[in-house]
């Protein structure tokens, strides 16, 4: 049974109104059988209203054409790809509408507009689809599950040209669109995309080939009494040609043009006449691409009598401007050269959606080998049943990261690493991106304690220098517990850095100002600790120890301390500074944002410093616990050292089970925790005394004389 199988050719977007019948709609201009058909539907001639319907060949349309019958000629020499099975084609011509008829079986369009008629008509039989139709609207699976493109959607090409406009700084643009699906929803998505990039829009106006010229007068007076000098058009060229004559006539120049794909790459564009337009317009463009021996086919093209040619006669009068009806003036030999002929036909250097009609072709072509290989037993049919043909089986879902969106297919498809599949397993969606955030619960609650802290400590500072004068806060040098408290709250503020979404500033900022305030903070702590065993060898007959480690000296060990840790963040920027990074292989399901260290070495130094102060700071506190005093400040010390190495130790385990946006919670958590201790150990206690038990604050108290 001959299987007969169409593939939509690929071809310029937009509509094309007032086109002449050619014939019988059901002859193809072009055709060979074969044991399966290829149909292929090209815009092979244009109409453009202006005084009179006016018909002109598309000579680009008819270089895909023949870019068709080039890669089926190619499979059918090939014995790798369906050996013994020959592919014939059936080629129609399209008046740039949705046709209703001609065939049999229509597998779609070129442009947007008819393609979603017609996948809306044939996509119920569940033909499989493959063109060039570039609305982000055909991405839709449950409106359109039987069509396949060639070339991603205008989604990602409208994003792009925001981001492109956000690049050069114009924020203030005006628009110009397509009034059809191609130009109305590419430009629905750039709109949106340049509000988030923070792009004003001053207008947005609409056009259409067929529009009176008094509307696009109207448009060109709202471009010359506009203030913004930037233009996004995204439109298709023909309606752009209507547009730019009306610029031209007005002579309105020094306009910088960004342009979608379907007009800024035409060479049409680039005129001389167009230039004093257009000069300096960017956008973006297929890209480029070579198809061996093409070139020589398209020029060894001969037309003859002989069925399934009718289209090639017809290119070849209008070229070589003859007849092979001898009434006309000058008649075709058919032997005329093709080589003396420069038009858009004859041109291969610029291939890049001839291209996808040959990639179309081939990737039809793979498809059926495939199919042939299963019914063949060369092949793996996703489980067979036992007794029946290799070519009967069961359904078995697509395991997790695959999909399949086709009835029987034979393989599933694999997400891309960003993407993962949906509950029914038939689309790949973008996976949900996860990071410590501002506005969930977890983050809330981690700021607050985060800012409880900072006042806390604040308030200890204020209480501390309303008193700054009574033996309590002298006690140990105050300028070193005024310090200590200035660390602790710098300690709780950067746990804020933590919390959002990574950036290349908040992954240098969270991990150096987390290791510089701790440093500060134990350094002024370990002073502290000195200071108590000196003061008490102090008491000793003929101890001048103090001497050697004065205020001066407490300062210049705090300085040098935290200096040593700075020089080493200092460098770790410099070198190798943590960035943002997409952690995808931790959770299949989700895209983790995180900061990567850029250095673990520069990491471990950085909290192996803090870990060694931390070690010296509890051991020399824990020999100096029990001095004798009536306040004792070294045993709170050791109290504070005590929880602030418990918090870290229990941290490591937990930071390297916890997944995702749990780890920085965890790390958050390790950082409060241990500051909420030091604070709390070291200074809730004197606060105490000064607040409830002014008696006890008093030199004698401290001494122990009562």
């Amino acid at each position: 049974m001959l299987l007969r199988v169409i593939v939509l050719a690929l071809s310029v977007q937009g509509e094309e109104p007032f086109c002449k019948l050619w014939g019988n709609p059901d002859i193809p201009l072009l055709s060979k059988t074969g044991d399966f058909i290829l149909g292929g539907i090209f815009t092979l001639h244009n109409n453009i209203k202006e005084s009179k319907p006016t018909l002109n060949l598309n000579y680009k349309e008819y270089q895909f054409a023949e870019t068709m019958i080039f890669a089926i000629e190619q499979i059918n020499n090939r014995t790798d790809i369906l050996p013994n099975v020959s592919l014939g084609y059936k080629i129609y011509d399209t008046c740039d509408t949705v046709p209703l008829s001609s065939i049999h079986a229509i597998i779609g369009h070129s442009a947007s507009s008819p393609t979603i008629g017609i996948a809306t008509l044939v996509g119920q039989f569940n033909i499989p689809i493959s063109h060039f139709a570039t609305c982000a609207c055909l991405s839709n699976r449950k409106e359109f599950p039987t069509f396949f493109r060639t070339i991603p959607s205008d989604y990602y090409q409208s994003r792009a040209l925001a981001q492109l406009v956000k690049h050069f700084g114009w924020t203030w643009v005006g628009t110009i669109r397509s009034d059809n699906d191609y130009g109305n929803s590419g430009m629905a998505t750039f709109i949106k995309a340049a509000e988030q990039e923070g792009i004003c829009i001053e207008y947005s106006e609409v056009i259409y080939r067929t529009n009176s010229r008094e509307k696009f007068l109207k448009t060109v007076e709202v471009i010359k009494m506009a203030s913004s000098k930037t233009i996004v058009a995204f439109a298709i060229f023909i309606d752009m040609e209507f547009l730019i004559k009306e610029l031209l006539l007005q002579n309105i120049t020094g306009l910088q043009w960004v342009g979608s794909e379907s007009w800024v790459s035409a060479k049409n564009v680039a005129t001389k006449e167009n230039y004093r337009i257009y000069k300096g317009a960017i956008g973006f463009s297929i890209a480029n691409a070579e198809i061996p021996g093409l070139k020589e086919f398209l020029l060894s093209v001969r037309p003859s009598s002989t069925s399934g040619n009718t289209g090639l006669i017809k290119l070849w009068e209008d070229m070589f401007d003859c007849s092979f009806n001898t009434s006309h003036s000058k008649t075709c030999t058919g032997s005329e050269n093709l080589h003396l002929i420069n038009n858009l036909y004859t041109d291969a250097s610029e291939l890049r959606i001839t291209y996808n009609v040959y990639k179309a072709v081939y990737t039809v072509a793979h498809a059926l080998h495939d199919l042939l290989a299963c019914q063949d037993s060369q092949g793996p049919c996703m489980a067979t049943k036992k007794g029946k043909p290799v070519c009967c089986f069961d359904c078995l879902p697509c395991a997790e990261g695959e999909i399949s969106n086709s009835t029987d297919a034979v393989y599933c498809t694999k997400c891309p690493l960003e993407y993962r599949a949906n509950k029914e397993k038939d689309q790949c969606i973008l996976k949900d991106i996860e990071f410590l955030s501002y506005d969930e619960i977890m983050g809330r609650i981690l700021i607050i304690f985060a800012l409880l802290g900072a006042l806390l400590s604040s308030t200890v500072t204020a209480v501390f220098f309303k008193f700054r004068d009574t033996p309590i806060v002298k006690a140990n040098n105050s300028e070193l517990s005024f310090l200590l408290l200035f660390s602790l709250t710098l300690c709780f503020l950067c746990s804020l850095t933590f919390i959002g979404e990574p950036t290349q500033w908040s992954c240098m900022l969270r991990q150096t100002a987390f290791g510089i305030t701790f440093v500060l903070c134990i350094s002024c702590v370990l002073g502290k600790t000195i200071v108590v065993l000196m003061a008490f060898r102090a008491t000793m007959p003929g101890s001048n120890v103090m001497k050697c480690f004065g205020p001066t000296q407490q300062r210049l060990s705090v300085l040098s301390f935290t200096l040593l840790q700075t020089l080493t963040c200092i460098i770790w920027l410099v070198k190798h500074p943590p960035f943002p990074s997409k952690n995808i292989s931790s959770n299949k399901e989700v895209i983790i944002l995180e900061c990567e260290m850029g250095s673990t070495v520069a990491f471990y130094i950085v909290l192996g410093y803090i870990g060694l102060l931390s070690v010296m700071c509890f051991v020399l506190a824990f020999l100096a616990r029990k001095l004798p005093d009536n306040f004792n400040e070294a045993k709170f010390i050791t109290f504070s050292m005590l929880v602030f190495c418990s918090v870290w130790i229990t941290f490591i385990p937990s930071y390297i089970s916890s997944p995702g946006k749990y780890t920085v919670a965890v790390e958050v958590f390790a950082i409060l925790a241990s500051s909420f201790g030091l604070l709390l150990c070291i200074f809730i206690p004197k606060c105490y005394i000064i607040l409830l038990k002014p008696d006890k604050n008093s030199k004698k108290h401290l001494m122990g004389k009562m």
